[in-house]
Protein backbone atom coordinates (compact mmCIF):
# COMPACT_ATOMS: atom_id res chain seq x y z
CA UNK A 1 0.00 0.00 0.00
CA UNK A 2 1.35 3.39 -0.83
CA UNK A 3 -0.30 6.19 0.17
CA UNK A 4 0.77 10.20 -1.11
CA UNK A 5 -0.86 13.11 0.23
CA UNK A 6 -0.71 16.49 -0.83
CA UNK A 7 -2.26 19.76 -1.30
CA UNK A 8 -1.12 21.23 1.86
CA UNK A 9 -0.10 25.15 1.62
CA UNK A 10 -0.40 28.67 3.65
CA UNK A 11 -3.94 29.56 3.85
CA UNK A 12 -5.42 32.84 6.03
CA UNK A 13 -7.20 32.08 8.99
CA UNK A 14 -10.81 31.52 7.79
CA UNK A 15 -9.75 30.29 4.47
CA UNK A 16 -10.43 26.58 2.64
CA UNK A 17 -7.86 24.06 1.84
CA UNK A 18 -8.76 20.31 0.32
CA UNK A 19 -6.22 17.80 1.04
CA UNK A 20 -5.83 14.49 -1.58
CA UNK A 21 -4.24 11.37 -0.61
CA UNK A 22 -3.60 9.24 -3.40
CA UNK A 23 -3.54 5.32 -2.19
CA UNK A 24 -2.40 2.81 -4.84
CA UNK A 25 -0.96 -0.30 -4.38
CA UNK A 26 -3.93 -2.78 -4.09
CA UNK A 27 -7.88 -2.40 -3.75
CA UNK A 28 -9.09 -0.81 -0.95
CA UNK A 29 -12.75 -1.81 -1.20
CA UNK A 30 -12.09 -3.56 2.42
CA UNK A 31 -10.20 -0.61 3.96
CA UNK A 32 -10.78 2.20 6.38
CA UNK A 33 -8.91 5.37 5.40
CA UNK A 34 -8.44 8.58 7.88
CA UNK A 35 -6.49 11.97 7.94
CA UNK A 36 -4.48 12.56 11.26
CA UNK A 37 -2.21 15.62 11.96
CA UNK A 38 0.51 16.57 14.09
CA UNK A 39 1.40 20.23 15.43
CA UNK A 40 4.16 21.16 16.40
CA UNK A 41 5.00 20.11 19.98
CA UNK A 42 2.38 17.92 20.01
CA UNK A 43 1.18 14.55 19.53
CA UNK A 44 -0.36 13.60 15.99
CA UNK A 45 -3.98 13.29 16.66
CA UNK A 46 -6.95 11.92 14.60
CA UNK A 47 -8.99 14.44 12.50
CA UNK A 48 -11.24 11.60 10.08
CA UNK A 49 -12.01 8.45 8.87
CA UNK A 50 -13.82 7.20 6.07
CA UNK A 51 -15.14 3.22 5.45
CA UNK A 52 -14.21 2.74 1.63
CA UNK A 53 -17.35 0.30 1.32
CA UNK A 54 -20.17 2.60 1.45
CA UNK A 55 -18.72 5.99 2.89
CA UNK A 56 -19.53 6.03 6.52
CA UNK A 57 -17.70 8.98 8.00
CA UNK A 58 -16.21 9.40 11.54
CA UNK A 59 -14.44 12.45 13.01
CA UNK A 60 -12.73 14.55 16.05
CA UNK A 61 -15.80 16.27 17.60
CA UNK A 62 -14.34 19.19 17.45
CA UNK A 63 -13.53 19.28 13.86
CA UNK A 64 -16.92 17.95 12.62
CA UNK A 65 -18.63 20.82 10.61
CA UNK A 66 -15.57 22.72 9.66
CA UNK A 67 -13.91 19.34 7.88
CA UNK A 68 -15.16 16.74 5.59
CA UNK A 69 -13.63 13.78 4.71
CA UNK A 70 -14.82 11.83 1.42
CA UNK A 71 -13.17 9.14 -1.22
CA UNK A 72 -13.67 8.85 -4.75
CA UNK A 73 -13.43 5.49 -5.58
CA UNK A 74 -12.63 5.43 -9.38
CA UNK A 75 -9.78 7.99 -8.14
CA UNK A 76 -8.42 6.13 -5.50
CA UNK A 77 -8.42 9.20 -3.74
CA UNK A 78 -9.26 10.50 -0.32
CA UNK A 79 -10.23 14.16 0.54
CA UNK A 80 -10.07 16.21 3.27
CA UNK A 81 -11.74 19.24 3.07
CA UNK A 82 -10.80 22.20 5.48
CA UNK A 83 -12.92 25.01 5.51
CA UNK A 84 -12.75 28.14 8.09
CA UNK A 85 -9.45 27.18 9.25
CA UNK A 86 -7.73 28.57 12.39
CA UNK A 87 -4.20 29.00 13.50
CA UNK A 88 -4.60 25.94 15.75
CA UNK A 89 -4.98 23.93 12.54
CA UNK A 90 -1.43 24.25 11.92
CA UNK A 91 -0.20 20.91 11.27
CA UNK A 92 1.62 18.45 9.50
CA UNK A 93 -1.66 15.92 7.95
CA UNK A 94 -0.87 12.54 7.29
CA UNK A 95 -3.07 10.08 5.62
CA UNK A 96 -3.39 6.73 6.64
CA UNK A 97 -4.98 3.19 6.12
CA UNK A 98 -6.14 0.08 8.14
CA UNK A 99 -8.07 -2.84 6.87
CA UNK A 100 -11.31 -3.61 7.89
CA UNK A 101 -14.73 -2.72 7.03
CA UNK A 102 -16.15 -0.84 10.52
CA UNK A 103 -15.35 1.83 12.51
CA UNK A 104 -14.78 1.29 16.50
CA UNK A 105 -13.78 5.04 18.71
CA UNK A 106 -10.75 3.43 19.91
CA UNK A 107 -9.64 3.10 16.13
CA UNK A 108 -8.69 6.88 16.61
CA UNK A 109 -5.80 5.64 18.32
CA UNK A 110 -2.22 5.89 15.71
CA UNK A 111 -1.90 1.87 16.56
CA UNK A 112 -4.37 0.62 14.81
CA UNK A 113 -3.40 2.14 11.43
CA UNK A 114 -0.67 0.25 9.14
CA UNK A 115 -0.50 2.20 6.66
CA UNK A 116 0.79 6.04 6.54
CA UNK A 117 2.37 8.60 3.54
CA UNK A 118 4.25 11.22 3.83
CA UNK A 119 2.56 14.27 5.50
CA UNK A 120 1.60 17.20 3.89
CA UNK A 121 2.18 20.79 6.16
CA UNK A 122 -0.91 23.09 6.24
CA UNK A 123 0.03 26.60 7.79
CA UNK A 124 -2.44 28.96 8.61
CA UNK A 125 -1.80 32.30 9.53
CA UNK A 126 -3.91 34.64 11.56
Amino acid sequence: VQLQAYGGGLVQAGGSLRLSCAASGRTFSNYVMAWFRQAPGKEREFVAAVIWSGGSTYYKDYLKGRFTISRDSAKNTVYLQMNSLKPEDTAVYYCAAKYGTTWAPLYSGMGYWGYWGKGTLVTVSS
